[in-house]
């Protein structure tokens, strides 16, 4: 495999990550966090720090909205819910198992 097929194969399935995460509304952060130490805030981070190697003006807010589909104010009032007390105790549990 060469380094543009990797890098291909590599756009494509973040696509379709990005894609299932925006089906998947129902799925809040905080539990993305909890299960996988990571979430989309985490993904759009990701990518503006990847734009910034390449020399590639890209704010958070631009950043936001190319994973959520979306400028992050909206998809906040559309889909995310206040943290429950559980929640927020699994999310400080976890933190310590992902080291973060």
């Amino acid at each position: 495999m060469t380094d543009t097929d990797r890098t291909a194969l590599e756009a494509a399935a973040f696509r379709r990550l990005l894609a299932h995460l925006r089906e998947r509304s129902d799925v809040q952060n905080i539990d993305l966090m909890i299960l996988a130490g990571f979430c989309r805030n985490c993904l759009a981070d990701w990518l503006q720090e990847a734009a910034g190697e390449a020399g590639l003006a890209m704010d958070r807010a631009q950043a936001r909205e190319h994973v959520y589909g979306m400028p992050f104010e909206d998809w906040k009032a559309r889909h995310q819910r206040e943290a429950t007390p559980e929640q927020l105790a699994a999310f400080e549990a976890s933190r310590r198992r992902h080291g973060a």
